[in-house]
């Protein structure tokens, strides 16, 4: 689940704030999944993860030695069953390795791991956000700021121009509750915010009986809301790079499988990725749960007036800390769950 509405404060006015929100989140997802196939696919031969597989491939030569001493020892030892389980481990880096200029095996199978975390992520939210109600819920957290936005500038003025000023910005809001109605229906929250604009207007429209409310308030928590959206924005980028960054390192976590421990690199990098998936779909979680609540509660009541800075608090801080200690408690128990299935059959074969 991307943000389609981070950066929507800088959209007030000309721009389509929904479409376009809804096309940059788009464009950054297709970006991150098009950096992902030129990173692990295309001309592997040159580019970074190339040089990481050769690397790769220079750590496993370096560590045969050290596998082939372990090895000699234990026939030496007499203890021939875990020489003959222990030979499955460099057929196993040579395959992984093989082929560095085309896409090796490990890459392909490094896309195919990814592929599987985002169609994993892509039922839950799905499964969680039937009736798409996270954006719903994140417009309405900033509907007022981004009303407040275009209506602030006409305080200043005074007479005539305020009243113009006003029905200028009227026009421009109505173009905004009017893509809501189209995106979300008649939603109780939108005539709510449609009701605000009109009483500040008043029935007569003359410049001296203007009724002033919250929309006019401090830019203050319109900064602040600001922040907090672009922060969740900023942690969703965050789980992809430190996703790819992670799939980079692959060879390197392959080559050195080899040394005589039990815990091998590889479990540890394979661990890394399915904790960063477990932290990517922790917080969808959250993001669609939290959503739901305020869509199904104070967004029907046409009476209330909820104040949704706990939602922006929520996703723009809470939650990311929230998403990533999961990622860790999940992922050592995934690590421990690898490492003792490896030994496991390491023991019987």
């Amino acid at each position: 689940m991307w943000l389609s509405g981070f950066n929507i404060f800088a959209q007030i006015g000309t721009n389509d704030v929904l479409t376009n929100g809804v096309q940059t989140a788009q464009s950054i997802a297709d970006g991150w999944d098009k950096q992902w196939i030129d990173l692990l696919q295309t001309n592997t031969n040159t580019n970074l993860y190339g040089a990481l597989t050769k690397l790769g491939i220079f750590f496993a030569v370096g560590t045969l030695l050290f596998f082939m001493a372990q090895w000699i020892r234990d026939v030496l030892d007499n203890e021939y069953s875990r020489p003959i389980s222990a030979l499955i481990w460099p057929f196993v880096v040579v395959l992984l390795l093989a082929n560095p200029g085309n896409g090796t095996v490990l890459s392909n199978l490094t896309l195919g791991l990814r592929d599987f975390i985002n169609t994993i992520n892509q039922q839950v939210v799905e499964a969680a956000d039937v009736n798409q109600t996270y954006q719903q819920a994140l417009n309405m957290s900033i509907a007022e700021d981004v009303v407040g936005g275009l209506l602030r500038p006409c305080q200043s003025l005074i007479g005539q121009q305020q009243l113009d000023c006003f029905i200028q910005a009227k026009q421009k809001v109505d173009t905004l509750l009017g893509q809501y109605r189209a995106s979300y229906g008649g939603q109780p929250w939108i005539d709510r915010l449609d009701l605000k604009v009109n009483q500040i207007l008043g029935v007569s429209g003359n410049p001296a009986e203007l009724a002033f409310n919250s929309l006019l308030g401090s830019t203050t928590q319109t900064i602040i809301k600001n922040i907090l959206v672009s922060s969740q924005s900023a942690f969703q980028n965050l789980i992809e790079v430190t996703m790819l960054l992670i799939a980079a390192l692959g060879p390197l976590a392959v080559g050195g499988s080899l040394l005589p421990v039990a815990g091998k690199p590889i479990f540890a990098w394979l661990t890394g990725l399915l904790a960063i998936g477990i932290a990517k779909i922790s917080f969808n979680i959250v993001a669609a749960v939290s959503a739901a609540v305020i869509v199904n509660g104070p967004a029907q009541n046409l009476d209330t007036d909820p104040d949704l800075m706990w939602f922006m608090i929520l996703l723009g801080i809470l939650a990311p800390i929230m998403s990533l200690g999961l990622a860790a408690a999940g992922g050592f128990a995934v690590f421990n769950a690898i490492s003792n299935t490896a030994v496991w059959v390491q023991e019987r074969v």
